[in-house]
């Protein structure tokens, strides 16, 4: 089983380790020895020294195979992806933005196959989620074959099943980079009554149990509601309380066939202002892929969708076009004199307006300035009935997970970057996935994007490399 990945991620080489959120940018040049290094032999010094001095790892004397996976150049230009493994569910949330819960989806084949696709296509970094991933009887197998590989993965479930054993001894065989976790309440009382599942929070906290005892990377996504929100600060407190870092969710959006009956749930006193939308990777340098192998420019804008088992990888170079095409400001959007300060995509206001929402409730034009992510609109600034995009709110960490030093600099998501550019890093908050990130190293680390938020490509200035080689 492979340690290490070396891969190229869109413009840049990297190096990275299963189940760490940190790794190191690698110059051209070294990339392209390991690519061709003869895997029966020793590692190269310079990785050797850099994996001990990142990782305290010993690999010296090491044959490259028995702990290098090294991935190829890929014909596309994508980095990450999202897969729906199924749209069932154990759970019935009123809040749920997929609606219809079916389990339904392809055959493992066909599955295996796709993942191999997304693997070629260039997907280093891979989020699985559903539904619920972990009900879905391929789950073991798939999750196992995206790792092999040389995927980083990322699961995203309510948590209810993290207790099985077979679950839990595949995460330590195969690490991932992150398990995210919903939390629909801090009481059996508001989470059951969210889920709609007598018992749901007991399964909750045993599978929280459990995987805080297997050491998983956990992130914890709060999710408040009508039914929940007296208790947000029940369920941050208790966030800190088991270590476990989270970001907070309050915007409702219409579920992805524009029904609107889930923006009820609403919480209208905690509904939170959103950045101005000023484009993003969807289409271009991201996808997901829905349980019938069906890829789309995002979770929300599903429309003119490529079949992957039917068209293989060769139908994704229509996906940018697609993507170009459904970002116009067509349709309820057409001719509006503010398009340029909307805060809201295309695909998001056209689900809006679908679900009959009122204006008001998608269209923060004139509002208070956005990005503040703690701050709440007041109830003035909110329609009747309450309805609105999903934007994730940075929690409240303890002190340890905070770096040290200045925060790092960013890109922009246009992904037109260069190291050494400093940038301002524009994004829209949009039901983009919860994958790992990269930051420099050899000089530098990897660091993570935001669960379901956004974008973020984060720097920080290169350390020279060992040899006298700079990156």
């Amino acid at each position: 089983m492979h340690h290490l990945i070396p891969s190229l991620f869109l413009e840049q080489h990297v190096l990275l380790r299963p189940g760490h959120k940190n790794g190191l940018l690698l110059p051209e040049a070294n990339h392209e020895e390991l690519r061709f290094h003869d895997p029966t032999q020793p590692a190269p010094a310079w990785l050797a020294n850099t994996v001990r001095d990142q990782w305290g790892m010993d690999m010296a004397g090491q044959p490259t195979g028995d702990f290098l996976l090294v991935r190829q150049p890929p014909p596309c230009g994508y980095g990450k992806a999202s897969w729906e493994v199924n749209l069932g569910c154990n759970y019935a949330c009123k809040h749920c933005y997929l609606g219809l819960k079916v389990n339904s989806g392809m055959p493992l084949p066909d599955k295996l196959r796709c993942l191999d696709m997304m693997a070629e296509a260039g997907v280093l970094w891979l989020q699985i989620t559903g539904g619920e991933p972990t009900i879905d009887k391929d789950f073991l197998h798939s999750y196992r074959h995206a790792f092999e590989l040389g995927m980083m993965l990322t699961v995203s479930t309510n948590g209810s099943l993290l207790w099985r054993e077979n679950t839990l001894r595949l995460f330590e065989e195969c690490p991932p980079c992150r398990v995210t976790v919903s939390m629909y309440g801090a009481t059996k009382t508001s989470y059951d009554e969210l889920t709609q599942r007598s018992g749901a929070w007991d399964l909750f906290v045993q599978g929280m149990n459990a995987a805080r005892h297997a050491r998983l990377p956990l992130r914890m996504s709060v999710i408040v509601t009508e039914d929940n929100a007296h208790e947000e600060t029940a369920m941050i407190d208790l966030c800190e309380r088991w270590g476990v870092e989270h970001e907070m969710y309050t915007n409702m959006t219409p579920t992805i066939y524009g029904g609107g009956k889930v923006l009820t749930a609403q919480p209208v006193n905690c509904l939170r202002m959103r950045r101005q939308f000023t484009g993003c990777s969807a289409g271009h340098t991201f996808f997901p892929m829905d349980p019938h192998g069906l890829v789309s420019i995002c979770k929300i804008g599903r429309d003119d969708q490529i079949s992957l088992p039917r068209e293989g990888i060769g139908g994704l170079a229509r996906l940018g076009a697609i993507t170009d095409r459904l970002m116009l400001r067509t349709g309820g959007c057409s001719g509006c004199a503010l398009s340029g300060s909307c805060t809201v995509c295309r695909p998001l206001a056209k689900h809006f307006q679908e679900a009959k929402a009122p204006p008001a409730a998608y269209r923060q034009h004139g509002r208070k300035k956005a990005g503040r992510t703690h701050d709440r609109c007041s109830s003035r600034d909110l329609p009747e009935a309450p309805a609105s995009g999903r934007r994730a709110r940075p929690g409240r960490r303890p002190a340890a997970l905070h770096p040290a030093g200045p925060p790092p600099l960013c890109f922009p998501r246009s992904c037109k970057r260069a190291a050494g550019l400093r940038a301002r890093h524009d994004w829209s908050p949009c039901r983009t996935d919860d994958l790992g990130v990269v930051s420099p190293g050899l000089g530098g680390a990897v660091g993570d994007a935001d669960e379901r938020s956004d974008y973020r490509l984060a720097w920080r200035n290169a350390r020279p490399l060992a040899g006298g080689r700079s990156a």
